[in-house]
């Protein structure tokens, strides 16, 4: 495989899909999104997509895979590459690291979307230099990819930091809605939940709507959890819900009041410079760590 062939980066969320095919520095030569449908439908467009890119560019040297989870990373397992139970109607079970093998043709390196979120923040991001950080995202669901010593933190299985449980905003009485765990962190902040809980998507909610209030509370305490637990230098707070640009100084508000001046550490102390918005958007931070992933695919050959 010549050294300027290029990668496939494919960014599988549960509600889109990003892929795209970049050159070798890095730099996005195609790109397309979709919504995720059933897999059939969602591979058949991927499909489509890698045959007409490779047709204009050339066969990617590798792939890089940044999945929703909860995805199987353990190669030693019998269901390597292929999603959990999940509440996304009809993708328990599906095979997405077979898919994108089949689609790109290419070795196939696999990680959370999150985990490959952190890769890129810290590569090109608002990490850079940073050697212990979180990204967070908060969308359809919440994850939390992690570096710790410059290196993605990578257990199996892996984190699923969107499902502990956390205290309750004040006369917060809404059950959540994560169809395993009722009001875990996720039932009660997610976008899904914002939905449930308020009947309007979160992206329409002004400004003053008390929704924002209840967010701002569950979001500050998952990032109080992180500073004490993990002791990291830097949180990364991304996705949909995170969108508005007066959110981010809310949360900051709220993590100095659950933190309480209590044994912060020196980074901590300063909401402002713990607490911050990811830097990477076009592309995205995850779609950046996908395309360091098929680097490592085209060097390890791995699958």
């Amino acid at each position: 495989m010549s050294s300027s062939a290029p990668f496939a980066a494919i960014e599988a969320g549960g509600t889109k899909f990003i892929c795209a095919l970049s050159a070798a520095d890095g730099r996005i030569l195609e790109q397309a999104h979709f919504p995720t449908r059933t897999p059939a439908e969602t591979f058949s467009d991927m499909r489509r997509f890698f045959a007409r890119a490779v047709d204009r560019h050339g066969a990617p040297a590798g792939a890089g895979l940044a999945a929703f989870g909860p995805v199987e990373l353990d190669p030693a397992a019998a269901a390597y590459g292929r999603i959990g139970g999940t509440p996304k109607a009809g993708w328990s079970d599906a095979d997405i690291l077979g898919a994108v093998k089949d689609a790109t043709g290419a070795p196939v390196a696999i990680d959370t979307d999150v985990n490959a979120a952190a890769l890129g923040e810290g590569l090109h991001g608002a990490a850079r230099n940073v050697a212990n950080f979180a990204y967070v995202t908060i969308g359809t669901g919440i994850g939390v990819g992690v570096m710790l010593d410059g290196a993605v933190r990578r257990i199996f299985p892996h984190a699923e930091m969107g499902h502990m449980r956390v205290s309750r905003a004040s006369g917060d009485a809404f059950a959540g809605n994560c169809p395993f765990h009722g009001d875990c962190l996720e039932g009660l902040a997610a976008g899904p939940a914002m939905l449930a809980r308020w009947q309007h998507p979160a992206e329409t909610l002004d400004a003053g709507h008390p929704g924002w209030s209840v967010a701002s509370h569950y979001i500050a305490a998952l990032c109080t959890n992180l500073a004490y637990m993990l002791r990291v230098e830097r949180v990364i707070l991304g996705g949909g819900v995170m969108s508005p640009p007066f959110l981010l100084d809310r949360v900051r508000a709220d993590f100095a009041r659950m933190m309480a001046g209590y044994a912060t550490g020196s980074a901590a102390a300063d909401p402002h410079a713990f607490l911050v918005a990811p830097q990477l958007t076009d592309p995205p931070p995850a779609l950046v760590g996908a395309i360091e992933l098929a680097r490592h695919a085209a060097k390890k050959g791995a699958t």
